[in-house]
């Protein structure tokens, strides 16, 4: 038998196995990506989870004791809670800060990187579809976006409308959408040289018809596949203004609050404070940017 003919049946089972089956058999055969997920689900779970299991409200100030304040992990309060990871400055479990913190870091990081998505969506399937002007005006904008730092213009967004976990997460959204835009626009020209888009038009189809119909479900799949990353690239920028002190406010604290909280108590050898948020959040950034990339990979048609 003849290589070409043994090769032959597997290539053939290859290609007619699902796009999805591929992608969760790449997952599956990655034991760090397998790990990422994992992590990722539990952060999730916990995230939802953290009014049934904290042991305290930390947002609810009247629960809080000033003589519980700063005790170290597995240190026992005065109202008789076991402090598994210590207390802070306000005498807030550290375990319940986090889990709590845990959802406003992950209410943002998808609500922004959700809505970011939607304009970008839209507005690079406008510049794609339309051309010409349009087109030009919407990625002179693009650029004039992608010029500066986010941090920056989130930043200036922040000192002129103010803080709050409703304004961080515009402030993300106007920073995030040129990044989709660009995106969209690429893979939607593309799909505009393409023969069935050509057919659509001389039938004689509604523009919006073939917008929605024809260009959008065959363009949106590779923006889709950056989200993830771009979730967590969301709640880094989230924690860098919290840290900053122009993020979330203090009654809703998120782990780069958190972080912020406990800067001034490391060199007091009060690590906790500071350290267990910072970790939570390097894991939860880790986790969703290992899932992000082992997705970009696995739908990217030359690998």
């Amino acid at each position: 038998m003849s290589l070409s003919k043994s090769v032959a049946p597997v290539v053939a089972a290859n290609a007619d196995t699902p796009l999805r089956t591929k992608v969760l058999r790449r997952i599956r055969s990655r034991p760090t990506t397998r790990g990422a997920v994992i992590l990722l689900g539990v952060f999730v779970l916990l995230a939802v989870l953290a009014p049934l299991i904290a042991p305290q409200n930390p947002h609810d100030l009247a629960s809080l004791s000033v003589m519980d304040n700063r005790l170290e992990p597995g240190s026992r309060g005065m109202t008789g809670i076991t402090y598994w990871l210590g207390t802070d400055a306000q005498g807030r479990d550290m375990l319940s800060a986090i889990l709590y913190g845990l959802r406003t870091s992950l209410l943002v990081g998808l609500l922004s990187s959700a809505g970011a998505l939607a304009i970008g969506i839209a507005a690079g399937l406008f510049a794609a579809q339309f051309g010409g002007a349009v087109d030009a005006a919407i990625m002179r904008v693009v650029d004039f976006m992608l010029g500066f730092p986010s941090i920056l213009i989130a930043l200036v967004l922040l000192a002129s409308i103010g803080r709050g976990v409703d304004k961080v997460i515009i402030a993300i959204i106007l920073v995030q959408w040129a990044q989709y835009a660009r995106l969209m626009r690429a893979a939607a020209l593309v799909e505009r040289r393409k023969e069935y888009i050509e057919a659509a038009v001389n039938f004689g189809l509604p523009t919006p018809h073939i917008m929605l119909a024809h260009l959008l479900p065959n363009s949106v799949g590779s923006v889709l596949v950056v989200t993830t990353i771009n979730i967590a690239g969301a709640i880094t920028l989230e924690a860098t203004l919290s840290f900053l002190g122009v993020g979330v406010p203090v009654t809703q604290p998120s782990l780069g609050l958190l972080i912020a909280n406990g800067f001034e108590f490391l060199l007091s050898g009060e690590y906790w404070i500071a350290a267990f948020p910072g970790i939570a959040l390097v894991l939860l950034i880790m986790s969703l940017n290992l899932v992000g990339d082992r997705l970009r990979r696995s739908f990217n048609v030359r690998t």
